[in-house]
C-alpha cells in the first residue's frame, strides 16, 4: 500500500527573501506573488524561518488611534511591530519536513508546532519546497474508484490475502462500506484500520461477519 508523499503535494517554486529584506519589500513580494507567506533563507538556501501576513500585521495594529484604549500587545508582538527586516519579523526557527514524508507525518508536525505550512528541505537542509494545510487536503480529491481499487487490491488481496469475492467494497465520496465475511474475527479491526489509512478515505463502515471467534480460543 503506497502513501502519497510530501514531494508529490508540495509547491516547488518557493517565494523567498533574504534575512535583511526590508518590511516594505516583503509586503511587495507577498502581493506580487499572491502568497500569504515567504520563506527566509540564508546565502546558500538554508531556511531560517517564515514571514507570514500574520507576522506583519502587528505593524498595522501598532499604528492605531493612540487616543483609543486598546489592549497592550504581547512582548513578541511588540518586537514584530518594531521590526523592519525579515530576520526580526520571521517566525523562527523554520519548521521543516522532508520530501519523502507521508501526509500523516506532515500533518502531525503541523499540529504539534501549530503552524500552517512546512518548509521542505533535502539532505543538505537546502530548501526545495513548501507544503501547506491546503496541499495536504488534496489527497481527499482522489476519486472513489481509485480508492476502491487500492482497498481491494493492496489491502485485501496483497496485504491480507483475503478472497476477493468474500468482501465487497463500496466507496462514495471517500466513505468506505465493507460487506461480507472473513474467517477469523480478529481480522475485522485490522481490515478496518488498514482501510482508514488509505489516502483519500474519509470514513469506514464495516458489516463483516466471521466464521471463527479466535479471540475466545485458548
Amino acid at each position: 500500500m503506497r502513501h502519497r508523499d510530501i514531494g508529490e503535494l508540495m509547491t516547488r517554486e518557493v517565494v523567498t527573501v533574504p534575512g535583511n529584506a526590508a518590511f516594505k519589500d516583503i509586503v511587495r513580494t507577498l502581493t506580487e506573488h499572491q502568497v500569504s507567506a515567504v520563506a527566509v533563507v540564508d546565502a546558500v538556501g538554508h531556511p531560517l524561518g517564515v514571514v507570514s501576513e500574520g507576522d506583519l500585521l502587528p505593524k498595522s495594529a501598532d499604528q492605531g488611534d493612540f487616543l483609543r484604549s486598546l489592549p497592550a500587545p504581547e512582548p513578541r508582538e511588540r518586537e514584530k511591530a518594531e521590526g523592519t527586516r525579515a530576520e526580526e519579523l520571521m517566525s523562527a526557527p523554520a519548521v521543516c519536513a522532508r520530501a519523502d514524508w507521508t501526509v500523516a507525518e506532515a500533518a502531525r508536525l503541523m499540529e504539534a508546532q501549530s503552524v500552517r505550512r512546512l518548509l521542505v528541505v533535502d539532505e543538505a537542509d537546502t530548501l526545495v519546497g513548501i507544503v501547506s494545510r491546503r496541499d495536504l487536503l488534496k489527497i481527499f480529491l482522489r476519486d472513489d474508484e481509485t480508492i476502491r481499487h487500492e482497498i481491494t487490491g493492496d489491502v485485501l488481496d496483497l496485504t491480507l490475502h483475503q478472497d476477493p469475492g468474500a468482501i465487497t467494497v463500496e466507496v462514495t465520496d471517500g466513505r468506505v462500506e465493507l460487506n461480507g465475511s472473513v474467517r477469523f474475527k480478529s481480522l475485522i479491526p485490522v481490515i478496518e484500520r488498514l482501510c482508514r489509512t488509505v489516502d483519500g478515505v474519509v470514513h469506514v463502515a464495516q458489516h463483516l461477519g466471521y466464521a471463527v471467534d479466535d479471540a475466545s480460543l485458548p
